[in-house]
């Protein structure tokens, strides 16, 4: 696909523009290192396009600090006092919440999911923000925490320009189907293999 030329011309009524110009449901899955670093750069390429970018993120406690949202959120505020680039939200959720709620009910992480993706589906109904990235979203739908059916409708059936981006390992095969762009992340050779801790700027 050079120069991004497609290989293939669907016959399907839309003129060149109009198919450039088609939201895309994206996901980055797999074991491989990089799922969610992947859909942080496409969000910094949309801040630059000036979109309005929101970030939830379904696993990770809000007590881990990932310099991607220091930097996007300093980028958001550029935008906010020169208007520059787009605006951005970031929102930690899901059992990531857990951290800051008493233990022993296991309950409630699924109930956070819930509220995490009502809230996503409020804000796509009225078109808030040209890119979704769902970080680590595959986790709480493997689990059952989340109606896959709801979620396969949502997505087909938002309205608008919207971009949504989901990480995490074992997508779902249905999510799969439904989405545009598809790529696996396999680890081929990993320094935690040899017994390497994670270090800044490569990990966080």
């Amino acid at each position: 696909m050079p120069e991004g030329t497609p290989d293939v011309v669907p016959t399907d009524g839309l003129t060149t523009r109009q198919r450039r110009h088609r939201p895309l449901t994206i996901i980055n899955t797999g074991t491989g290192k990089g799922k969610t670093t992947a859909a942080f750069g496409t969000a910094l390429r949309g801040w630059n396009q000036g979109w309005s970018i929101a970030v939830f993120q379904f696993v990770k406690s809000d007590k881990w600090h990932i310099g991607e949202k220091s930097a996007l959120q300093a980028l958001g505020r550029v935008h906010d006092q020169t208007g520059e680039g787009g605006p951005v939200e970031w929102h930690v959720m899901g059992s990531g919440w857990s951290w800051k709620r008493k233990p022993g009910a296991p309950d409630d992480h699924q109930a956070l999911a819930v509220e995490g993706w009502q809230e996503i589906k409020r804000r796509l109904a009225a078109e808030e923000h040209t890119l979704y990235v769902l970080d680590e979203f595959t986790y709480p739908v493997k689990w059952g925490w989340l109606d896959l059916d709801d979620i396969v409708t949502t997505l087909t059936e938002r309205p608008g320009f919207q971009h949504v981006i989901i990480t995490g390992r074992d997508a779902d095969p249905r999510l799969i189907e439904i989405a545009d762009l598809v790529t696996e992340m396999t680890k081929i050779k990993h320094p935690f293999d040899a017994g390497q801790k994670g270090q800044k700027g490569i990990e966080w």
